[in-house]
């Protein structure tokens, strides 16, 4: 059943996540047709990078400034306007006869899916209140993990079954009757655009900064440093635009200006920390995801339809696991996600063991069984974890909350598909393609560890002694109007 005081509600909720499946299946689906795709265009290894990771990148990037806009104009309009886009491009780049082309559409594409889905969050946290919004969060993150382990089977029956030339176009298109779909019920049922919040500034300087900073993050994995020199003056200037950037914040917080990270949302460490944890553990899974589908096809020379019966499991799993979540919520509370990590962990380096030392008739098998442990890992940590996180997002921050926690796993997203990729395709040149596969998971192996870790601090910073942080607002220096008559 449904959460939600009325029917209405309910429908408001079929929505957002309609839209939520239909986003993240686009980007699921398009994994497995990354080789044929490669070949059919004559991409390099830099094209198809950005391929895949620029979408992630202007998702994430479209985020914050799509969730201010709908608090100051109202959803449904930026909804409606970012899905009818996502359509158009996604046909674009469906078409495109070249790497040039198909980079473009699909930078537009993220760019519209990101509106969208800051309308989503802001929508849900605006109907759904108390437990009814706990239970809606939860069932939108279920959604996204479904998806997101459902393209792969799909994308593989797509490519079997039409070819690998037209294959990889047909699952770009796989997303058009989706978001028609969405769109005509979106049209019906989301209620009639609404201002949560009062001050228009949106901080354009500091979106630029945390562009910059993100792109100057991928560009080493996309085009390797030739020198020491090259890899000193790239750190530097990570360093540089991060310090530029947390700056930058700060004046604006002095100067009564909102900043592009909520002041209420910089000063909970509860959501801090989980965002954290949200970022590492999706760049993980979509990295992992990417490498095994390259691994399988390229590497050992499986079929699109074969790779995508050994991702199936994980998608099984995921749906299963992610709706026995919340009963292992109720009985042992947050280390849900620290149990779902952990298992995440094992079944990255069971992976990377695989490959080294399985041999070739059955590594299928076994990597069809570590894929089984990697989904039920994610449905344990990935809904229960994202939905704490949004408990600490102030209602005047509802899309710009839900807005940060999504360009943070996006750009985690962006900058880890470069990186592990970047690392498997330079391994498999040189030591072939199973020593690779086993270096990416360990790889995808550290940055589920690392989340592990944040998520210990999390714990402690939500335990039950501690209370439920205040969320300071920030004010327009021409706003002199007192609370209640704002």
């Amino acid at each position: 059943m449904l959460p939600g005081e009325d029917r209405a509600a309910r429908r408001v909720l079929l929505v957002c996540l309609a839209a939520r499946a239909t986003t993240l299946l686009d980007q699921a689906v398009l994994n497995i047709a990354v080789p044929s795709m490669r070949h059919s265009l004559g991409a390099g290894a830099a094209d198809v990078q950005w391929i895949v990771a620029g979408y992630s990148l202007a998702f994430g990037l479209a985020l914050v400034p799509g969730g201010s806009l709908g608090d100051l104009h109202g959803r449904k309009r930026l909804f409606l306007a970012g899905m009818a886009v996502f359509l158009l491009a996604g046909v674009v780049a469906a078409t495109g006869s070249g790497p040039g082309t198909v980079i473009g559409a699909r930078l537009v594409q993220g760019a519209a899916a990101g509106l969208v889905n800051s309308q989503v969050i802001g929508t849900i946290q605006d109907v759904f209140h108390g437990g009814d919004r706990g239970r809606a969060l939860g069932l939108y993150a279920v959604t996204a993990g479904v998806a997101a382990a459902l393209g792969p089977p799909l994308g593989g029956a797509l490519v079997a079954g039409l070819g690998p030339g037209t294959g990889w176009r047909y699952c770009l298109l796989l997303s058009t009757p989706c978001a028609v779909v969405t769109l005509t019920i979106a049209a019906r049922w989301l209620p009639p655009p609404r201002r949560t919040a009062h001050d228009s500034r949106l901080d354009i300087l500091g979106l630029g900064l945390a562009c910059a900073c993100t792109l100057t993050l991928m560009v080493p994995f996309i085009r390797t440093p030739d020198s020491g020199g090259a890899a000193l003056l790239w750190a530097a200037g990570v360093c540089a635009l991060a310090c530029a950037f947390t700056v930058h914040q700060r004046i604006r917080v002095r100067r009564g200006r909102v900043p592009l990270v909520h002041p209420a949302l910089a000063s909970s460490r509860p959501y801090m920390l989980g965002t954290a944890v949200a970022m590492a553990q999706f760049g993980s899974s979509i990295a992992a995801s990417l490498v095994l589908t390259v691994f399988l096809q390229d590497g050992l020379g499986l079929s699109a339809l074969l790779t995508a019966a050994i991702s199936l499991p994980s998608a099984v799993a995921m749906g299963v696991s992610s709706a026995l979540a919340w009963r292992l919520v109720r009985r042992i509370g947050l280390r849900t996600v620290s149990v779902g990590l952990a298992l995440g962990v094992c079944a990255a380096l069971a992976g990377a063991v695989a490959a080294l030392f399985v041999p070739s008739a059955a590594l299928p098998i076994v990597l069809a069984a570590t894929q089984l442990l990697s989904g039920a890992a994610g449905g344990l940590a990935v809904s229960p974890n994202q939905t704490q996180v949004l408990q600490h997002a102030p209602a005047e921050a509802a899309g710009v909350g839900g807005g940060i926690l999504q360009m943070a796993q996006r750009i985690a997203a962006a900058v880890c598909l470069s990186a592990v990729s970047a690392v498997y395709l330079h391994s498999a040149s040189g030591s072939g393609p199973r020593t690779a596969y086993a270096l990416a998971s360990c790889v995808c192996a550290g940055l589920l560890a690392a989340a592990l870790v944040l998520a210990r601090l999390r714990r402690v910073a939500v335990s039950p002694r501690s209370p439920r942080p205040e969320f300071p607002t920030v004010r327009s220096p021409r706003d002199d109007r007192s609370p209640q008559e704002r």
